[in-house]
């Protein structure tokens, strides 16, 4: 995948018309060789290719299109909506070659809507593709699998209020990446009353948190830059100096808000931790158990000590974990991402080199089915964590 093919597919998107875009799971890809094959879309997509009453009328809808992949080949495809199913799928890529293989696994799919007939499909399949993608537009890989809202934000209404109450007591355009992070918790503590799940499910909380953390960004954008985009610019110049502000912005977004949150959790399950702790060398873990002071304690024992690496994605990344901590070198390696989705000669790599994926519950079933039971979830690292210090 090389960079223009990215700057496509956000071009393409910020055109206006109607997009959407998800990870690739096993199944999408083929790799599961299973019965159904093609790509699984979201219901919440279905006003793309049908009107309600369309969907309503009939109980399997058929509607047969291109897809211009990669803006360089056409494939004929299939939408089909199985109501029974309540599941909608693209299959039948006829003329042309496939797009799906099991290279595919974990990348992310992009597809805009050009007319009735005729679709872009753009797959991202590189860490630094996916972030660029993700970046541009504020989101989150918990943010994918629906139609792109690139004009609006929409919180609900006590959401709203909390929004705009935190909005009003910034002294700054734009908090810092920790305090944005922190005020996406006390938002959801305030209206959902949910701390709790920071202990009881925290693969549940740290979604609805990444999730919040969106909506909070976006309306501080609004906020900010509303009224000046609304009113128009004097020249092109202005345009592009607003325009790299907030893109950049949007950028430095996300690379620490897995961190923050992950802290969050430890925090409030009295989890003893060193943040960014320094090694051998200079190296720095994102987490290190139960504290870095412990670590250089060479009469501590090797065995209730740990690490934990935090990557949004990481299919290209995972081996820089490796060497974090030599003396943890022939220990397991926990790596904590957002990823949807990773092949199973990757996992299998990734088992020899001693490396356990840390991922939500959620996004398990985007894995091969035979690998999973290789996943932890956030909840049981926590507990594993708690287990090693002696907390239960």
């Amino acid at each position: 995948m090389n960079n223009d093919i990215t700057t496509k597919a956000i071009n393409a998107v910020l055109n206006g018309n109607p997009s959407y875009c998800k990870f690739l799971s096993a199944n999408d890809s083929g790799e599961t060789c299973g019965h159904q094959s093609g790509i699984l879309i979201s219901k919440s997509a279905k006003a793309m290719l049908w009107t309600d009453a369309e969907m309503k009328a009939n109980h399997i809808l058929k509607k047969y299109g291109r897809i211009l992949w990669q803006d360089d080949y056409e494939t004929d495809c299939t939408f089909t909506w199985y109501e029974s199913k309540n599941e909608l799928r693209i299959t039948g890529f006829g003329r042309g070659k496939s797009p799906l293989t099991s290279e595919y696994t974990g990348a992310l799919f992009v597809m805009i809507k050009d007319s009735e007939e005729d679709y872009r499909g753009y797959l991202l399949n590189t860490d630094h593709d996916i972030e660029q993608f993700l970046d541009t537009f504020g989101l989150t890989p918990a943010e994918t699998n629906r139609p792109l809202e690139i004009n609006r934000v929409n919180p609900k209404i006590r959401e709203k209020q909390a929004i705009d109450s935190f909005i009003d007591t910034l002294k700054t355009d734009f908090p810092a990446s920790a305090e944005m992070s922190r005020a996406a918790r006390m938002i959801q503590y305030q209206v959902y009353l949910n701390r709790p799940l920071a202990v009881k499910d925290p693969d549940s909380i740290l979604l609805r948190w990444t999730d919040q953390e969106y909506t909070l960004f976006r309306a501080i954008e609004h906020a900010r830059y509303g009224n000046i985009v609304a009113h128009g610019f004097s020249s092109v110049d202005e345009f592009v100096v607003m325009a790299n502000q907030v893109l950049n912005r949007r950028k430095s977004r996300a690379g620490k808000s897995l961190e923050h949150h992950l802290a969050a959790i430890f925090d409030e399950n009295k989890i003893s931790y060193t943040a960014q702790a320094i090694t051998e060398g200079n190296k720095k873990p994102d987490f290190l158990f139960p504290s870095e002071d412990a670590y250089h304690d060479m009469t501590f024992a090797v065995e209730k000590l740990c690490t934990l690496a935090a990557k949004t994605t990481c299919k290209d990344r995972w081996r820089q974990i490796l060497n974090e901590a030599n003396r943890l070198r022939d220990k397991n390696k926990y790596l904590c991402t957002m990823q949807q989705g990773i092949s199973a000669a990757q996992m299998d790599e990734m088992q020899a080199e001693k490396v356990i994926l840390v991922v939500p519950k959620a996004y398990h079933s985007a894995y091969p089915k035979e690998k999973r039971e290789r996943i932890w979830t956030i909840g049981k690292f926590v507990n594993y964590v708690k287990e090693m210090e002696g907390i239960i």
